[in-house]
């Protein structure tokens, strides 16, 4: 059953949605969005929708279409599904809007999306509408006919709603779009907006308390990193290389080998250091837990090394004995792990978005205990540099690598093997 404030809130955003076309529910994480987008597509008289979203939300969003028993036909896609869809649907459904927000150009996506909205109805969904910059509202409303903006190239806009600068990034000047004037994006765009938060909603335990565990890890994790910032390249006995030839490479090299492995030139990995997994078994018995990892290798340790693991959010919150294993990327939007005692981030994303994304995935209406999230960063590694920065609500690009990490570029003498 729906909400009161659900049913009020759909209710809300049917009004702007049959006189704009175009309705963004920006609500703030597990207050149940695609519920109120249902029933507002419900409202509007839709006969046939598509709702876009991340794969591990479709069976969550297909289950609340069956139980409420919506009449309209719903199809659920994942945004890797886009290129198999045309403009066939009355209204279209956007979870995770925000998504669609690169800029200066559209994404594959987004344009995508374009292609199949047309002129049908659209509700966008996102807890973060613009996570690091006004800016990114630019795409999100673009992909509709129905859209706003009277400038249809992006260029032309940001010089009403952006004061451009110029950047210098690896001897590359580059236009920085990010800084855009907030207040004249949202005259033009808050009639759209329909905001509603957890404490509104009710949240018991709407703050979440993190922790920043720091692991200690093998020299050779050190020494191997000093060699790749001196030489860029590295060759193992095995005749197996890593090579560092641009700063983006060296940044998520160094990444890697912080957590324990290594992405090779051959495209195969190797598993350098297994400290955080072991820590992990050492440290969590007893305890619900549910981990995220950023790169295929760590995976790979988590799955080899803990037992009765899943990746279904489903599985996890019936059973009280599994563990809750998945890649930042596919599992930080749109769904529930609220069961969990302790939300583990084995490695951190570059992104802003995911971090503010993923760390929700603990909270609920009925959580009544504070949600815990637990960092586990190496000792002296990248991770805390990255995470100073994502708590500012930017991402963590190669300025900051060059900035605050390779200054401290030091010489090795040793060999790693």
């Amino acid at each position: 059953m729906l909400r009161s404030y659900q049913i009020e809130l759909a209710e809300k955003a049917f009004k702007i949605l049959k006189e704009l076309k175009i309705v963004y529910l920006a609500m703030e994480m597990r207050v149940g969005k695609t519920l109120i987008a249902m029933k507002t597509a419900e409202l509007i008289g839709a006969k046939k929708v598509l709702c876009v979203t991340k794969k591990k939300a479709i069976n969550s969003i297909q289950n609340d279409y069956q139980r409420e028993g919506f009449k309209f036909r719903l199809t659920v896609i994942n945004y890797e599904q886009l290129d198999k869809y045309g403009p066939e649907y009355d209204l279209v459904i956007v979870d995770e809007a925000h998504s669609t927000g690169a800029f200066p150009k559209p994404s594959k996506r987004t344009q995508l999306l374009k292609n199949i909205i047309g002129y049908s109805y659209l509700i966008l969904l996102s807890g973060t509408p613009s996570p690091e910059t006004y800016t990114q509202l630019y795409f999100q409303f673009w992909i509709s006919m129905h859209s706003p903006w009277e400038w249809s190239n992006f260029y032309k806009w940001a010089h009403q709603f952006v004061d451009i600068k110029e950047r210098v990034i690896s001897s590359h000047r580059i236009r920085d779009y990010t800084r855009a004037y907030k207040d004249r994006i949202m005259n033009v765009l808050e009639k759209y907006f329909v905001r509603y938060t957890q404490e509104e909603a009710g949240f018991q335990q709407k703050d979440i308390k993190e922790e920043i565990i720091f692991v200690d890890v093998d020299d050779k994790l050190r020494l191997l990193i000093k060699l790749l910032l001196m030489n860029r390249y590295y060759l193992f006995k095995d005749g197996n290389e890593i090579v560092c030839d641009t700063s983006v490479k060296l940044q998520n090299k160094i990444h890697q080998i912080w957590s324990g492995s290594i992405k090779l030139e051959d495209g195969n990995y190797k598993i350098l250091d297994c400290s955080k997994v072991e820590y992990i078994k050492q440290h969590y018995q007893g305890k619900k837990i549910a981990i995220f990892y950023k790169y295929v290798a760590e995976g790979d340790i988590l799955k080899r090394e803990l037992k009765n693991w899943t990746d279904s959010p489903e599985a996890f919150n019936r059973d009280p004995g599994k563990i809750f294993i998945s890649q930042i990327q596919s599992g930080s939007m749109g769904i529930n792990l609220s069961s969990a005692d302790v939300l583990i981030f084995y490695n951190i994303d570059f992104s802003a978005t995911m971090y503010w994304q993923s760390r929700a995935r603990l909270q609920a209406l009925e959580r009544e205990k504070t949600p815990l999230v637990h960092w586990l960063f190496s000792k002296d590694g990248i991770e805390k540099k990255i995470y100073d920065v994502v708590l500012k609500k930017r991402s963590y690009t190669t300025y900051y690598f060059q900035k605050h990490y390779l200054k401290e570029n030091c010489s090795a003498k040793k060999s790693y093997n």
